[in-house]
């Protein structure tokens, strides 16, 4: 791939928030959670596709809602539209919106893909690989049909990252640890790489157990992710319904705002280019404004 688009260099050293609070408002350009995200001093909002709006369409209120912050998709699952219209609205949301779109994608799950979407999934690798080159063969006569974006893929395995770093511009990581984030780093060469990390601001260890164990209920049920995990030294014991406690631990911060830091600071270390805080909050259906403004004043993005 060519230089590092802006959308991306722009990021690098920077924190993020990973989030799908937004879902839960009304569609609005006017969204009160990408503007809160935006004036707390955060640089980017990735963003998930899945259940909840078609991905492209969520970017584009998103973008319309900010001026300066970043809008990433963590994924745009490739099974939901063809390489010509998601390569065609990736330059569109660019040439549009100042180069602050960020086109994430992912392959998804079985799931997802089968129950959901009513496709077959096989062939992740494959169909990644053929998806990115229909990508770039794809023709726009449009005026913005030569404009730059920056694309990355969700990748985990060693093979999927390396396909990132080939034939996008870096990958984007999701509920590793740090020691996951120096393989990456030592595959994907100089390309970007993104880290996805869940937090739980404070709270005693059983509201913390309570609000991880909440998180990893869905994913736990997911290959992708047990493989993974299987690769960096976790076993059946750890892959119950919602995780074992060695894997919440793993996976989510507990603490204070410095123990959070600290991480974000090893994520830094190990090769990360930028990380995606996903903060737990107490209720899944509110937006957790008042721990996204603890963790901003904490890590002096925002005085806010």
């Amino acid at each position: 791939m060519p230089t590092l688009p802006s959308a991306l260099s722009r990021l690098r050293g920077t924190i993020g928030i990973w989030t799908s609070a937004h879902e839960l408002l009304a569609p609005t350009p006017s969204d009160g959670v990408a503007a809160d995200v935006e004036a707390l001093g955060f640089s980017a909002l990735w963003f998930p596709e899945s259940w909840g709006r078609e991905s492209l369409t969520s970017a584009t209120l998103l973008l319309a809602a900010t001026s300066s912050l970043t809008v990433a998709t963590g994924i745009t699952n490739i099974w939901g539209r063809d390489a010509v219209a998601t390569v065609n609205a990736a330059r569109t949301l660019n040439a549009a919106f100042d180069d602050r779109f960020v086109l994430g994608l992912g392959v998804s799950h079985q799931p997802l893909v089968e129950r959901l979407r009513g496709h077959e999934y096989h062939s992740p690798l494959v169909n990644m690989r053929e998806y990115l080159n229909a990508m770039d063969r794809a023709p726009m006569h449009a005026y913005e049909g030569s404009h730059p974006y920056a694309r990355v893929i969700a990748a985990l395995g060693p093979r999927m990252l390396e396909l990132g770093s080939e034939l996008a511009h870096g990958v984007h990581t999701y509920l590793v640890n740090v020691e996951h984030t120096l393989m990456a780093r030592s595959l994907v060469a100089d390309t970007f790489l993104g880290v996805e990390q869940a937090v739980v601001v404070g709270q005693g260890r059983e509201e913390f157990l309570k609000r991880a164990h909440a998180h990893l209920e869905f994913y736990t049920g997911l290959e992708n992710y047990r493989a993974n995990w299987r690769r960096m030294g976790f076993g059946p014991d750890d892959f119950v319904r919602g995780g074992s406690e060695r894997l919440c631990d793993a996976m989510v911060v507990h603490g204070d705002v410095s123990d959070i830091g600290e991480r974000v600071h090893e994520h830094f270390s190990a090769g990360a280019d930028h990380v995606c805080l996903q903060v737990l909050g107490p209720d899944p259906a509110t937006p957790p404004r008042d721990d996204w403004r603890l963790v901003s004043q904490g890590l002096g993005l925002s005085t806010s």
